[in-house]
C-alpha cells in the first residue's frame, strides 16, 4: 500500500491512497487543477481514481470534488450528514454513495472504515484504510479524542494526524478570542499537547509511519510539532516522522 499526502492545512486537504490498481482520494480541497497537478508530482493522474471520500463538508475539503468526480466518473462516498450539508458546494456528484458512519466499504482493491470525530460540521469522521495486509489510519479535524477513534486507529501502519495548534502560539497569537475558544473547543482542533498525547497512545511496534498534519499556518511551526511528537515515539525507534505541508505534495510512502 501507498500514500501520499497532496496537501493538509486550512487552505486545502486531500490524500491519495492506493493498492494494486485501486487509487483512491480523501478530500478534495483544491481545485481540480490543483489536485491534478499534485498527483502528477507524485507519478499518478485523476482519471486513474477509482473514488473519492470525504471526511466532512468544510470547503478546504470538499471544493473541487464536484468538479472532479463529474470529470472524470468516478463515485463520492460519503456519510448522509456531509453530503446533505455539502450540497450546494459539491452540486451533482457524478455518483453519490452513501455510507452510514462506522460502515466499512469495499472500493476494488480497498477496505475503508469510517468512525467519529468531533468537530462543528453535520457528521465528520475518520478513516482508516486497509488493503488486507496493511492499514493507513486518517484523523484530522477533531477538537477531542476519544475510546473510538484509539480503538480504530490503534493497530494502524501509517498513521495520518492533526497537529493543527501549539497552546502559548494560539493564546498570544492574532486570532480574536471567539475563535480562539473555537480552534480549542470539542469541536475544533487538536493541539500539538493533545495529538502527541494520543500519538503515545497509540504507539507501538506496528506503526512505522506517522505524519503531523493540518498545522495551523498562524499557530504552529513544523518544529514545535515534531518537538511535540518526537516525545511521543521515542521509545519506538522504527517509528519516522514526516509533516504535512499545505503547498506542495509529499513523496509516495510504502507501508
Amino acid at each position: 500500500m501507498r500514500f501520499s499526502i497532496l496537501g493538509s492545512g486550512s487552505r486545502g486537504n486531500s490524500v491519495f491512497v492506493e493498492s494494486g490498481k485501486t487509487g483512491i482520494l480523501i478530500d478534495a480541497g483544491f481545485s481540480g487543477k490543483e489536485i491534478d497537478s499534485r498527483l502528477h508530482s507524485i507519478g499518478r493522474e485523476l482519471r486513474d481514481i477509482k473514488a473519492l471520500c470525504l471526511t466532512h463538508e468544510h470547503n478546504d475539503h470538499i471544493c473541487g470534488a464536484g468538479v472532479i468526480s463529474r470529470k472524470f466518473k468516478f463515485p463520492t462516498y460519503a456519510n448522509f450528514g456531509t453530503l446533505s450539508a455539502g450540497e450546494k458546494r459539491l452540486g451533482k456528484l457524478f455518483a453519490a454513495k452513501e455510507f452510514e458512519t462506522g460502515d466499512l466499504v469495499q472500493i476494488e482493491d480497498l477496505w475503508v472504515r469510517s468512525f467519529r470525530i468531533s468537530h462543528d460540521t453535520a457528521d465528520p469522521v475518520g478513516f482508516v484504510v486497509s488493503d488486507g495486509k496493511s492499514s493507513l489510519g486518517y484523523c484530522t479535524d477533531t477538537g477531542k479524542v476519544s475510546h473510538l477513534m484509539a480503538e480504530r486507529l490503534r493497530g494502524c501502519n501509517a498513521l495520518i494526524l492533526e497537529f493543527n495548534h501549539n497552546l502559548e502560539m494560539l493564546k498570544n497569537g492574532p486570532y480574536p478570542l471567539p475563535l480562539q475558544q473555537r480552534v480549542r473547543s470539542h469541536m475544533g482542533h487538536l493541539s500539538n499537547e493533545d495529538a502527541a498525547a494520543f500519538l503515545a497512545e497509540l504507539i507501538g511496534s506496528q506503526l512505522h509511519i506517522a505524519v503531523l498534519a493540518h498545522l495551523s499556518e498562524t499557530n504552529n511551526t513544523p518544529l514545535l510539532a515534531r518537538d511535540a511528537a518526537k516525545s511521543a515515539v521515542r521509545q519506538w525507534g522504527e517509528t519516522i516522522l514526516f509533516i504535512a505541508a499545505q503547498d506542495r505534495a509529499l513523496p509516495l510512502m510504502v507501508i
